[in-house]
């Protein structure tokens, strides 16, 4: 079961279900916090509520490529691991070290410790849906996409769904300097998820999800790669774990879980290029590329 947020018939956001026959029904709810309250009080699952709705409704008469999808969850704020995979690993040390990938560096060290990377990414108005722009950094020449499987967490750090993003990368301002890692990672849409959630109770094996990244340049494909998440070093629960250390989680965080899709080395994103990541049972999350002069213009 996928979860969607959309704009409807009075245009306001409301909740949606996609069944596996990939109809959409409506659901009473304004977000899926609300959904996750209900279900708190009622003391059964989210699935345990939509079942009935969907049983006694009808679905809309429009599919979900005709929707105006939102944000399917209004991430107060969303977190990310580093390092969790060997590709990443390979990449990171080759931003360090210019090149010379026998040199040991601190990556290496962050892969095999016990503690794993985890750093703060978004908040809910950093934060954007499909088919909304992502920013490149006016001060970065080498920026790419990171294709990640994202965590919805409730307060407890207990794993309330699943969902795709993208955690916009400035390798060059990593590279330079580890301290520069804020920078690097946080400017205005540089993350994406969506563009829905699937609930974590109709997910048998998390691990056996595939990761598919497409990336688009005058409509013409210039890389594709595909992952397994099962190739991630890191348990989910100890990425969790770590992160609920002395911290506060807010209901609806999301927990981005790393990657092991990078683009070749001598690849960057340019403005008017497309980012498309997959991932099959949740959903297909896809995002142009502006540069942050053709942004602000059309912020104004």
């Amino acid at each position: 079961m996928r979860i969607i947020r959309f704009i409807n018939d009075q245009n306001t956001p409301t909740l949606g279900a996609i069944t596996d026959e990939d109809k959409v029904y409506r659901l009473p709810y304004r977000c899926f916090l609300e959904l996750v309250e209900e279900s708190k009080k009622r003391q059964k699952s989210p699935l345990e509520l939509i079942h009935p709705i969907l049983s006694k409704g009808e679905p809309l008469n429009r599919n979900v490529t005709e929707l105006s999808l939102l944000v399917p969850i209004e991430a107060k704020e969303v977190w990310a691991s580093g390092v969790t995979y060997m590709r990443s690993k390979e990449a990171r040390n080759y931003e360090a070290t210019g090149g010379k990938l026998d040199a040991d560096t601190f990556y290496d060290k962050v892969y095999d410790a016990d503690r794993p990377e985890i750093f703060f990414k978004s908040t809910v108005d950093r934060t954007i849906g499909t088919d909304e722009p992502v920013y490149l950094r006016s001060d970065s020449d080498w920026q790419i996409p990171e294709p990640e499987l994202g965590l919805v967490l409730d307060s407890d750090g207990s794993i309330l769904a699943y969902t795709v993003g993208n955690d916009m990368s400035c390798r060059d301002i990593e590279g330079e300097n580890p301290l520069y890692l804020p920078q690097a990672k946080i400017w205005k849409n540089s993350c994406a998820i969506g563009p829905s959630i699937r609930l974590a109770e109709t997910v048998k094996d998390p691990y056996e999800f595939e990761i598919n990244c497409r990336i688009y340049r005058n409509e013409n494909l210039v890389f594709e790669d595909s992952a397994k998440v099962s190739q991630l070093k890191r348990k989910l629960k100890e990425l969790t774990d770590y992160l609920m250390k002395d911290n506060v989680v807010f209901p609806g965080t999301v927990l981005l879980t790393g990657t092991c899709i990078v683009p070749p080395n001598e690849f960057t994103l340019n403005d008017g290029d497309r980012v498309e990541i997959e991932i099959p049972g949740i959903g297909l999350l896809r995002n142009p590329v502006k540069s942050q002069v053709e942004s602000q213009t059309i912020v104004s």
